[in-house]
């Protein structure tokens, strides 16, 4: 197939049977890989049946060895089992199986059609005997003893229970047993076969197939492929037990998820789920297990949902139902107009050097938790530990951490409220650190705030900021395409955990900066940050006492993605240097 790339490299592996009689074969080239099954010799000159091409595969003294043990097998051959009726000792059903059958609502005639008979093992003990045909032939049976003890045939051919029912049809029901199927046929199913082996104890955690050789729990499924060819649905209806559930998804990986449906199985009159079909229509007759068919469900498939799984959450969002889905209040009338916070959000936050990001920042979380309990982590690289927690217990006490000049009006925090906030902040604030000399990456970040997430149901991350954070990327990467790339993992990291995140980056140098507010585009590496946030704030703080009061700052919202939560537009805070709370003007 790729005789060994430019290179010519040997990486071919051939495996060959006990018996002599084929090979699998593998390429273990990284651009190859193929992988196939080879008869060495064809069914009537016994010779070795490899083209010239590749015959260097098989050496001389294998090629002999593999005569000899076909010779061997030719001399001693065991003739294929005969299965007839006749061979195989069955009998027609006496009336005490039919009664069996009649107390699970399965009448003579569906035993009839399916050829259903019974066989007298040692000890006068009877079994039924069900026959597995192809083409109107038997080629396997499968017993049911006493106690649900079953057996099949030696040398019989795995097939699927009732196989000739599928034949030319484009609908297919798969059950987990006989039974179930013969209950299939009585509800007006007659597209309905069994697997022959029940249910694995839990599907296979691999995704990956196993080659069709390899695939002996599954082998049924490939020496009946040419009946799924033409099939367009196939229904799962295996049993709601962990076992069928794992059997529905080793199915559905084989059969393709997307032509696949799956049926659930309805409680009963008590209550309690019931566990297949034959148990429907026992309980709750033919006609309801007809219809639990009909109304059976797309099987899920990873990533893709109708929208109808999501309607209770829709409902709920339009009466109002989710609480916080239209916004959280910012703890500042003139804010919120324009801006709210909604769980599950990303927020850019700029501004330029000492505009009072990180203090609004701080000044927000304390609303939050006052208002809403919220709960946050802090991954603030700029800030030493004693500093922040200072800044978050005076917003929070609103009094000043030391006596200072210009806070003469307001004492300084008793020991006794130090003491309480100490508590306050261990309680509602868990720290995101680097303890060594490297910078964290946002994957380690984003890993440690799920962890608080999980652990200690934090509501609000904040980044801060952007560029102390490790930015290595490929050398085939663009810096557009790393930060599109982490801004799409914090927006994940957000919506999957209900968390807002508050991200802060810096603007570029502005060269000829005359005190104005940069905008979003300003942001220091992609245009990026406007695009993929939900939403977009500049904080700015007034440097020009002939422009206005200097404890002046505006909250400018520059993009508000959900519409239901704010919309583009200013808002004015007065910043009290003392405590570090703001204001709204109307409220001064």
């Amino acid at each position: 197939m790729c005789e060994g790339g430019s290179t010519r490299e040997k990486s071919l592996s051939v495996r060959i049977s006990n018996d002599g009689l084929n090979a699998v074969f593998q390429c273990h080239r990284g651009k190859c890989g193929a992988v196939g099954f080879k008869e060495l010799f064809d069914s009537e000159s016994k010779g070795i049946n490899v083209t010239t091409k590749n015959s260097h595969v098989i050496s001389a003294s294998v090629k002999s060895d593999i005569r000899e043990k076909v010779a061997a097998r030719d001399q001693h051959k065991t003739p294929a089992p005969c299965f007839t009726a006749d061979h195989l000792g069955l009998t027609p059903l006496s009336q005490e199986v039919v009664s069996y059958f009649q107390n699970r609502c399965i009448t003579q005639d569906t035993l009839k059609r399916n050829g259903i008979m019974q066989v007298v093992k040692s000890s006068n003990q009877v079994a039924v005997a069900f026959p597995f045909k192809r083409d109107g032939k038997i080629v396997n049976c499968k017993y049911r003893g006493t106690q649900k003890r079953f057996w099949q045939e030696k040398g019989g051919e795995k097939v699927l229970y009732g196989l000739d029912d599928i034949k030319n049809v484009k609908d297919i029901i798969i059950v987990e047993g006989e039974i179930d199927k013969l209950s299939m046929e009585e509800a007006g199913f007659l597209n309905c076969v069994s697997v022959p082996d029940g249910a694995p104890p839990k599907a296979s955690p691999d995704e990956n197939l196993p080659p069709i050789q390899e695939d002996k729990k599954y082998g049924y499924l490939w020496t009946c492929k040419d009946y799924f060819e033409k099939v367009t649905r196939i229904v799962l209806a295996t049993d709601s037990d962990e076992p069928g559930l794992a059997l529905a998804e080793e199915l559905a990986r084989r059969l393709g998820r997307e032509r696949c449906w799956r049926v659930k199985w309805p409680k009963g009159e008590d209550g309690k789920q019931l566990k297949d079909a034959n148990e429907v229509l026992v309980r709750l007759g033919k006609e309801a297990l007809r219809a639990v068919v009909e109304k059976s469900e797309l099987y899920p498939i990873r990533g893709l949902f109708p929208f109808s799984n999501f309607y209770k959450e829709i409902d709920d969002y339009y009466h109002l139902r989710l609480g916080d889905e239209r916004g959280v209040s910012t703890g500042w009338l003139g804010l919120d107009e324009f801006y709210r916070v909604v769980p599950g959000e990303l927020t850019i936050i700029t501004g330029v050097p000492n505009s009072g990001k990180s203090e609004w920042i701080d000044a927000l979380m304390c609303n939050l938790n006052s208002s809403k309990s919220w709960t946050f982590a802090l991954c603030s690289m700029e800030n030493k530990v004693r500093e922040h927690a200072r800044k978050l217990l005076e917003k929070h006490l609103k009094k000043p951490f030391f006596d200072a000049p210009y806070s003469n009006s307001v004492p300084r925090m008793t020991r006794e409220d130090l003491e309480g906030g100490k508590k306050w902040l261990n309680d509602n604030f868990f720290l995101i650190r680097c303890e060594d000399n490297e910078l964290p990456s946002m994957d380690w970040v984003l890993k440690l705030a799920k962890a608080a997430v999980l652990r200690h149901g934090i509501r609000g991350l904040v980044i801060d900021p952007y560029n102390e954070l490790d930015h290595q990327r490929p050398s085939n990467q663009t810096e557009t395409e790393y930060v599109s790339q982490i801004l799409t993992k914090v927006k994940r990291f957000a919506q999957h955990h209900d968390c807002h995140v508050w991200f802060v980056a810096h603007p570029k140098q502005l060269q000829t900066w005359r005190g104005q507010a940069p905008n979003l585009y300003d942001i220091s590496g992609s245009a990026h940050f406007i695009n993929k946030c939900d939403n977009g704030l500049v904080i700015h703080r007034n440097r020009d006492s002939d422009a206005g009061p200097l404890d002046e700052v505006k909250v400018l919202v520059r993009k508000v993605r959900n519409k239901t939560a704010g919309t583009i537009g200013d808002a004015t805070l007065t910043y009290d240097r003392v405590t570090g709370t703001y204001l709204d003007v109307e409220q001064i």
